[in-house]
């Protein structure tokens, strides 16, 4: 299991390059309802990391409006820059 972001926004989850193995996780902390996107290739793995922490404080887990092919999704922007042309 990875988490891609903790205690987010739940509008994180409609962002549609994240992958297809994404999550919301929703839940509390101290009476706060908190969000994460997590990605695991099974939902078994991230309720039973998140059941171990907050129990009974576990709200849902959703799918994300991810559509990216998991092998493709880098969770770093690519920092490689692109060489400028030389004029003359």
């Amino acid at each position: 299991m990875n988490c891609i972001h903790e205690n987010c926004s739940p509008e994180l989850a409609k962002n549609k390059k994240l992958p297809t193995n994404t999550f919301l996780v929703t839940y509390k902390v101290d009476g706060a309802t908190r969000y994460d996107v997590a990605q695991s290739y099974k939902l078994v793995d991230i309720f039973d990391s998140y059941w171990d922490k907050y129990r009974s404080d576990l709200l849902s887990i959703a799918f994300t409006s991810g559509t990216v092919n998991p092998k493709f999704y880098t969770a770093t922007p690519d920092k490689t820059e692109k060489k400028e042309k030389k004029n003359g």
